[in-house]
């Protein structure tokens, strides 16, 4: 089989960068696509009451995908770097190891999460009239989380090593079944929410196997040696130490969004559902921070392992300029657009109401997001994840609950919740900025050991 890692330390920085950051785009729009369907379908087919449940649940299910995609990303550092040094052994018993851990916190998580339903329900103050088919819904979503684990674990490796095709293509198969399942379970059958949790587990099941068939079958050096996998306790130890920050850091960021949910759930079903509706079209208009993060995390990793850091210094420049022509074509777009893209989910002009009104109060602030995600993403590549991890939880959950804390309670008006996203991204982003500027910077600064002039094929 021919070989698909990609060599991130030579070449042209800016192609290199969207080459590899625009297959993880179109792959998490497709994502979100398939994702989005289980709400529209539910809106329109089903109702408002269940949109409000899928979209009680999304915090829920987000903090569980969270997690394992902050262990990937996180753990994916650490396999690009093996890679970007041509340490193969180490990256062959790091990877065994990684998926080896994902699999057994993906088995317990799953059977927790199972039992602990109700428990994350209350937490988000489930109204009675949706607290049934979110309870079903989620209940069902949960057998789904040892695939969800043992998936992003295995593409994060292929991201490590610079493969971000094959991923999106088993993204699209994984999709394409999803949108036809629930199409044939809800509206076809009539299974309503539970119909949308099955398609979702189904298609996540079979990402999971074409992800391993592709490991298995490959001659290159991410090849999955099933009698290979096993825990190695101090490449375990590396890959906690650079993937657990990024996995905690996510899981605590969609817990404090599961308190803020509390606050979305006081103002009723139509908050619910048109909130629900602008956080399925919010991770849209975020997605190229998000897939530009991934390529920096990566390309700073591999030149880390080579040694190169005036390389990865400029691919960091690099990634801004990118999020920056991105996020400003892609977010007028929506905010022009706000009211066409809501009524896509739903009909209900209330929930419309507020759908609108949220998507046009964040949008103007999404390269804060970006700026966030780029120097988050690039510090980690330098091996700093823990440092993220605190940058992050002091902006997206201290700053943001201390302002929905006060702003609330001296004017209880759901615009605070509006504006209690930028605030985080915001500070977060300032933080994780003067963490890079002056404890990156400054240690990497003169300790380029192998001199990496800006030859005309690299300029960027």
């Amino acid at each position: 089989m021919r070989k698909s890692s990609v060599n991130l330390t030579q070449g042209n920085i800016l192609r290199q960068i969207i080459l590899f950051a625009l297959p993880i785009l179109v792959g998490q729009i497709v994502q979100n696509l398939y994702n989005s369907v289980d709400s529209i379908v539910v809106g329109n087919a089903v109702g408002t009451t269940a949109l409000a449940a899928v979209s009680s649940s999304s915090d829920i299910s987000h903090l569980i995908i969270g997690f394992f995609t902050g262990l990937s990303t996180g753990a994916g550092v650490l396999f690009s770097r093996y890679f970007g040094a041509k340490d193969q052994k180490n990256l062959h018993d790091s990877i065994h190891t990684a998926l080896t851990f994902a699999a057994i916190l993906g088995t317990v998580m799953t059977v927790v999460g199972i039992i602990l339903t109700p428990v994350l329900l209350k937490i988000v103050d489930c109204p009675d009239d949706v607290y049934a088919e979110a309870e079903s819904y989620l209940r069902i979503y949960f057998i789904g989380v040892l695939f969800t684990a043992m998936y992003n674990v295995a593409s994060g490796v292929l991201r490590a090593v610079g493969d971000s095709r094959s991923p999106f293509l088993f993204l699209i198969v994984s999709s394409a079944t999803n949108i036809v399942l629930d199409l044939l379970l809800v509206l076809a059958f009539g299974l309503g929410v539970i119909g949308t949790a099955i398609a979702t587990i189904v298609s996540q099941l079979l990402s999971v196997v074409l992800v391993t068939a592709k490991m298995i079958r490959t001659d290159d050096v991410y090849k999955l040696e099933l009698r290979d996998l096993r825990i190695k306790k101090d490449l375990l130890l590396k890959v906690m130490y650079l993937g657990l920050p990024a996995a905690v850091q996510a899981s605590l960021t969609s817990i404090s969004n599961l308190f803020v949910q509390r606050y979305i759930n006081q103002f009723g079903s139509a908050a619910m559902a048109g909130i629900g509706a602008a956080k399925k079209i919010d991770r849209f208009a975020g997605m190229v921070a998000q897939s530009v993060g991934l390529a920096a995390a990566t390309f700073v990793g591999q030149n880390y392992g080579a040694k190169k850091f005036r390389r990865a210094y400029r691919g960091i420049r690099v990634c801004l300029l990118i999020c920056a022509v991105f996020v400003l074509v892609v977010g007028s777009t929506i905010y022009f657009n706000a009211d066409f893209f809501i009524r896509i989910f739903t009909s209900d002009s209330e929930a419309i109401f507020y759908g609108v009104a949220m998507m046009t109060t964040m949008l103007p602030f999404y390269y804060v997001q970006s700026i966030n995600q780029v120097f988050a993403n690039a510090v980690r590549g330098f091996g700093k994840s823990l440092a993220v991890m605190f940058c992050s939880i002091s902006g997206m959950i201290v700053c943001r609950q201390i302002f929905l804390a006060v702003s609330m309670h001296y004017h209880y008006d759901i615009h605070n919740i509006y504006f209690g996203f930028p605030v985080g991204w915001g500070c977060a982003a300032l933080f994780v900025f003067l963490y890079y500027l002056f404890a990156v910077r400054r240690k990497f600064k003169s300790v380029d050991l192998e001199p990496d002039p800006l030859p005309a094929e690299e300029s960027s």
